[in-house]
């Protein structure tokens, strides 16, 4: 199965969201700093 580089960053971000749950808002800065995500990456792919 093929997945496509947006598709394998989401399931990168809802794992990270899954274990990093506090009940509360997760700023999305934090998130690209765990898993090595360019912050510029979600501004163009909302």
């Amino acid at each position: 199965m093929l997945v496509s580089s947006k598709g394998r960053y989401a399931l990168r971000v809802m794992v990270d969201l899954a274990e990093h749950q506090t009940g509360g808002y997760i700023p999305l800065k934090e998130i690209a700093q765990r898993q090595d995500i360019s912050e510029k990456y979600f501004g163009r792919h909302r």
